[in-house]
């Protein structure tokens, strides 16, 4: 039982449907490299704007969560800030 085919192949393994499982998985993986480089281009375009990629970063962050739990983060801060005479 070998062969290439949607048959069953090694050990009751199906292995076009592995095959194209594993492909699968690889383009998206490519495509992410892809898009991190892109990212990372814009970042350095924002950098030789004039704007602070770190700061940049926290407000995408701070962009995901929902509004009460940046009110809550921001809140402690202040107290954290306050507490060690910031």
């Amino acid at each position: 039982m070998t062969g290439h085919n949607s048959g069953v192949s090694e050990g009751g393994i199906a292995a076009d449907r592995l095959r194209s499982i594993i492909e699968r998985v690889e383009r998206l993986e490519e495509e992410r490299k892809a898009l991190a480089g892109d990212i990372k281009n814009i970042f350095s375009e924002a950098k030789s704007a004039g704007f602070d990629v770190k700061v940049i970063k926290q407000i995408i962050r701070l962009r995901k969560q929902e509004p009460a739990e940046v009110e809550e983060q921001e809140t402690l801060l202040d107290i954290y800030r306050r507490a060690l005479g910031m």
